[in-house]
């Protein structure tokens, strides 16, 4: 009898650590899960940011960027504006070449050659920066991509949609970079951190809950407490992510291009909150079962022990 009440408490300790432990776990495994089976798989990355060709805010950032990209051309080139305005304006009808370009580049986002290219592109960044991380023996170099493959996708689509002249748009292998040496050596540790933690932290989290469910003197007080601390540890996750999102947006330079960040933050991050939710869900529906279960044993029990009228002591039955 002496050594039941520390060998009770030393479990109930056990216990408390083992469950806190996994409620810890959990939000870092499911974030880890997220960036290594979301971010980093081109498929899922590549339908995750597919609707973004329709969003608004994208494509206006697309627009502006295709704009600056070829008044830059302009200026470096023979080419004067007065000459581009001259050819591609009419006299009812005058208009900048800045706002020209912008219209054009505009009007081509709606098309299914921009959905087409946009598709491309991003998997085709998407993979080389994969096989980049994945590569033994690339440190020290910076991650390129050719972007041949994008422009003939988007010259077939226009073939397609009978636009003139579009079989002679040059399909020209040139390499772009992505990611400077030092920004791919970065990523490439945390990559191979990411890969390794995504497997053993959510596994870590279940043995120890299921190891302190187990070693608990009072199991379903263990079981409820696992089920808050999932719910607990859902909502940290959710709110990790409405503080990344206005921590991403406040760190870039100007306000013109935050809807089209945070629509791709959205987009990204999706999986993330529906998981948040589910810690959540999942974990209070666990605490509610185990307290409902709890107070109704807890109601039989004091039913059985609470003695009837007739079996109260010093009560007869009348002859």
């Amino acid at each position: 009898m002496p050594h039941r009440v520390p060998t009770r408490l030393l479990r109930s300790t056990l216990s408390a650590v083992l469950i806190a432990l996994a409620c810890l776990l959990t939000p870092c495994g499911a974030l880890a899960a997220w960036a290594t089976y979301g971010l980093f798989d081109t498929g899922r990355y590549a339908d995750a940011m597919a609707p973004l060709a329709a969003d608004p805010a994208v494509r206006e950032v697309v627009a502006d960027t295709v704009r600056d990209g070829v008044l830059d051309r302009i200026a470096a080139s023979d080419l004067t504006a007065s000459d581009l305005a001259a050819s591609a304006t009419s006299a009812s009808d005058p208009k900048s070449v800045r706002q020209f370009v912008h219209d054009a580049a505009e009007s081509f986002t709606r098309t299914a050659a921009f959905r087409a290219g946009w598709d491309a592109a991003n998997r085709t960044v998407h993979g080389a920066v994969l096989r980049a991380l994945r590569e033994e023996r690339g440190a020290g170099r910076a991650v390129t991509v050719d972007l041949a493959p994008v422009t003939a996708r988007v010259k077939h689509q226009l073939a397609r949609d009978h636009v003139p002249f579009a079989h002679r748009i040059p399909v020209t292998h040139t390499a772009v970079t992505v990611l400077r040496a030092p920004e791919a050596d970065r990523l490439r540790r945390g990559y191979r951190a990411l890969d390794v933690a995504a497997f053993w932290l959510p596994l870590t989290a279940v043995v120890c809950a299921a190891a302190g469910i187990a070693v608990a003197a009072c199991r379903r007080r263990a079981v409820t407490a696992a089920g808050l601390g999932t719910a607990l540890g859902g909502a940290l996750l959710g709110l990790t992510v409405v503080i990344g999102r206005r921590l991403t947006l406040a760190e870039l330079p100007g306000t013109a291009h935050g809807p089209a960040a945070a629509a791709v933050y959205d987009a990204l991050t999706e999986t993330l909150r529906t998981a948040a939710w589910l810690l959540l869900g999942l974990g209070l529906t666990t605490a509610l079962a185990s307290w409902l279960t709890g107070r109704r044993t807890r109601t039989r029990t004091r039913a059985r022990r609470t003695p009837q009228p007739d079996e109260r002591p010093g009560s007869r039955t009348p002859l």
